[in-house]
């Protein structure tokens, strides 16, 4: 185990897990009753388990002068998926292997480790699903996916934003993932959706075309679009081998998701079209992995942001 993973990494707990009790009957069960708390160090066979990893960091936005606050979401979702049903499709074997935090500002450190249990999550044939944490969740994700296979790797973004930003003075953000990966691969395979003009610059668009990206805007993802959105992902997927999904939660328009650390008014809507979209996406048999980012319980409103994620949680678990 390496010296990074062992500095950063924050073994579960299953006093996290807390909530409402109908029963013990199968058909009476929630999350709360069946996710099941382990150190990662621990497990062994992951095959066909849903992993639940905590991303605690949010120095990413602090230095892209975001608002802080995302750190806090992994906990805020446990919450939030804790008192959801199981039903009757879904397995009862959701396994929380804890948290990698972000110690003293040390952003990229924290990003390796969060590599290294990913690796070791896919290593063992488990599923991760990310809790970040910012949008600086994506480059340490896809540090895992290198270290667990070379096979090649395409990443869906929802996203208001490119995150395809040159870091400065060689330091990452949140909004660098994407860019650091780029550098990464000989393909790059990436695919954002719910892009807003009024969110980037002309330069971001430039870096995009520079680097053979092809995006969907937020203003065109509409179901009058469905035909031109399905073909677009169909050929995506067709030409890659494994499928990572990335999730930022302010990709969402601002009354469906208020707490997040940039928000966007005008942002989509989290509609049937959507929900299909979305669901068409996760039942690809190439997906791999998935996370979600700059969830902010600060700015949340009646928990409405954190409520989503967890729904979209749900809709994977229940895949």
């Amino acid at each position: 185990m390496s010296t990074a993973y062992q500095n950063y990494y924050t073994p579960p707990s299953s006093a996290n897990w807390t909530g409402r009790v109908d029963g013990s009957g199968r058909d009476h069960l929630r999350w709360h009753q069946v996710v099941k708390s382990i150190h990662l160090d621990e497990t062994e066979n992951l095959s066909g388990r849903y992993v639940l990893l905590g991303y605690a960091c949010d120095e990413g936005v602090k230095r892209n002068l975001g608002r802080a606050g995302a750190a806090k979401a992994p906990q805020t979702l446990r919450k939030s998926l804790s008192n959801l049903p199981l039903r009757q499709e879904q397995q009862a074997d959701i396994i929380d292997v804890g948290d990698i935090h972000c110690h003293d500002n040390k952003l990229e450190a924290s990003q390796e480790a969060l590599g290294e249990a990913v690796a070791r999550i896919l290593k063992k044939g488990g599923f991760p699903i990310v809790l970040g944490g910012g949008h600086e969740v994506t480059f340490g994700h896809y540090l895992g996916l290198r270290k667990a296979s070379d096979k090649k790797i395409g990443i869906i973004n929802f996203d208001a934003h490119f995150d395809i930003r040159e870091p400065r003075d060689h330091k990452a953000t949140s909004g660098t993932g994407f860019y650091q990966i780029a550098q990464q691969e000989e393909r790059f395979h990436y695919l954002p959706i719910g892009i807003q003009q009024i969110s980037n610059t002309q330069a971001l668009f430039n870096t995009a075309q520079t680097y053979g990206v092809n995006w969907i805007e937020a203003q065109d993802f509409d179901v009058s679009n469905q035909v031109i959105i399905q073909d677009r992902l169909s050929s995506f997927i067709r030409e890659i081998d494994q499928l990572y999904v990335t999730v930022d939660m302010d990709v969402f328009a601002s009354p469906y998701a208020p707490g997040v650390s940039a928000p966007a008014y005008n942002g989509i809507i989290p509609n049937p079209f959507f929900m299909a979209v979305f669901e068409r996406i996760i039942n690809s048999p190439k997906l791999v992995s998935i996370d979600f980012a700059e969830l902010n319980p600060d700015y949340d409103i009646d928990n409405r942001t954190a409520k989503l994620t967890a729904d979209l949680i749900f809709r994977i678990v229940k895949r």
